[in-house]
């Protein structure tokens, strides 16, 4: 299994923990909600490493972006700005594309990204590390997502380069807010 860290052993070994993921590593967040698989958004091979660990190739992946600038310079935000404000709640905000903002394994040719900043400390981390964090959750596709280490699949747990846990999370996931067209819509989950 990945070393496991707490918040505080994550920010005392930050240099180390930034390289890991900046070299592609695949590791384990907690979030406002539960906890997620992670890699860095706009390297292509982490991308697509974590997409065969989740064993999940279809579909979009959301990602935890930098911050506000970051979502309107890469999203067309234009007509749902003020869904901006609600973002530190528990929502993932899915806006049009503009550009190539992140790997292409993200999207897989969807024009659409599915953003979130969540009301948490590792925001503040994805912020210093200036782009965007997959944030999926942490298990394999169609299984039950990790709340705790006993329920964090052991694919995983072997694959990941460490795993940052706080403790048990009793959230669901992220609503999914569908910005892409006149009106709003929300995908439960």
């Amino acid at each position: 299994m990945a070393p496991v860290i707490t918040r505080e052993e994550f920010l005392r070994g930050k240099l180390r923990f930034f390289r890991d993921i900046r070299d592609g590593g695949i590791f384990v967040h907690p979030t406002d909600t539960i906890y997620g698989l992670g890699c860095d958004a706009t390297n292509e091979k982490a991308v697509q490493r974590l997409r065969e660990l989740k064993q999940r190739p279809d579909g979009s992946l959301s990602v935890i972006a930098p911050s506000l600038e970051w979502i309107r310079a890469h999203c067309k935000t234009q007509g749902h700005e003020e869904w901006l404000e609600r973002i530190s709640s528990r929502y993932t905000l899915i806006y049009p594309l503009r550009g190539k903002a992140v790997a292409p394994s993200v999207t897989l040719g969807a024009k659409t990204l599915g953003v979130r900043i969540p009301e948490h400390w590792f925001s503040a981390v994805v912020k210093e590390l200036g782009f965007p964090i997959i944030t999926t959750s942490a298990n394999i596709h169609g299984e039950a997502f990790m709340t705790s280490l006993e329920n964090l699949d052991e694919r995983l747990a072997s694959e990941v380069r460490f795993i940052i846990f706080e403790g048990e999370k009793v959230a669901k996931p992220s609503t999914l807010v569908d910005l892409t067209g006149p009106e709003p819509k929300l995908i439960g989950r």
